[in-house]
């Protein structure tokens, strides 16, 4: 069983839970950068929390199956249709043999996630079928005219209830190991600025505009690891937010680490939205 691509938007990705455990190789974990919402996905289509969906980011992608097959599609939400008629959004919904599912652009946020029974089943990748943007590791991005193997499903799907869980507002965040490298106290002065998200932000990195942090010093460090959530500081003084494909090592000072249960948010935050920092309890 497959899916054809028959339209893609500006990008489709493979994701899963991603592959931590090979940073020490300078592999990155990647995986969804929505957890929450490709984990609703794949339950209402009845799979594992760790079978592959496709991240879709900002709609376009149309699809089509040779065989009948249970889909979902939750994240941000977008308009669905099948063959022309509407489809519901965040529920599964059966597309039949040869029938067209096409993604709209979403109103609020970034990125959409399409679950289909069975899973994608492209070839795992140090032990995941995750595309990461950074070391160009697993999968290829998805384009017009791939097949993309479809795995057995376990069963019919069955309603859940699985809200994801609400926007929190401003990002929680920790003391990074390098906060004294800021002039002053670098959490009280990252909270208290809002920023808003460049254009120039990716899977790596949710980068930021806004007041620059005062630097007392601004030697490069040696390089030291990097995890996920870490708010770096480069030298023009403006945090950057290390997403799941962040790179595993860097020598800019790491001033504190985002709560990983608010680290979905980045990825439904669009360029020029604000972004606030608030100290975790």
């Amino acid at each position: 069983m497959s899916l054809e691509v028959v339209a893609v938007g500006p990008s489709v990705l493979v994701q899963d839970r991603g592959r931590p455990g090979w940073a020490h190789l300078g592999v990155p974990r990647s995986g969804a950068l929505d957890g929450p919402a490709a984990a609703l996905a794949n339950r209402l289509v009845g799979n594992a929390p760790d079978d592959a969906c496709l991240e879709v980011l900002l709609g376009g992608l149309a699809l089509t199956s040779d065989e009948g097959v249970w889909v979902a599609v939750t994240g941000a939400r977008c308009a669905l249709e099948v063959d022309g008629r509407p489809a519901g959004f965040g529920e599964a919904a059966r597309l039949t043999p040869g029938s067209v599912l096409r993604l709209g652009r979403p109103e609020t946020g970034l990125r959409s996630y399409l679950a289909v029974a069975g899973g994608i089943a492209v070839d795992p990748v140090l032990g995941s079928r995750s595309t990461d943007t950074l070391g160009r590791v697993g999968p290829p991005a998805v384009a017009v005219g791939d097949r993309l193997p479809m795995g057995r499903p376990a069963g019919p799907p069955a309603a859940v209830d699985t809200p994801r869980p609400p926007a929190t507002g401003p990002l929680r965040v920790t003391p990074g190991p390098r906060a004294d490298r800021v002039a002053g106290d670098a959490l009280d002065l990252l909270c208290r600025t809002t920023y808003a998200v460049s254009p120039d932000s990716d899977r790596v990195g949710l980068r930021l505009v806004g007041d620059a942090l005062p630097l007392a010093v601004r030697d490069e460090l040696p390089s030291e690891g990097m995890v996920l959530g870490a708010v770096q500081v480069p030298p023009d003084g403006r945090p950057v937010v290390f997403l799941a494909d962040h790179p595993t090592t860097g020598g800019y000072p790491v001033v504190a680490v985002v709560d990983e249960r608010d680290l979905w948010q980045c990825a439904q935050l669009r360029p020029g939205e604000p972004v606030g920092f608030t100290r975790s309890r």
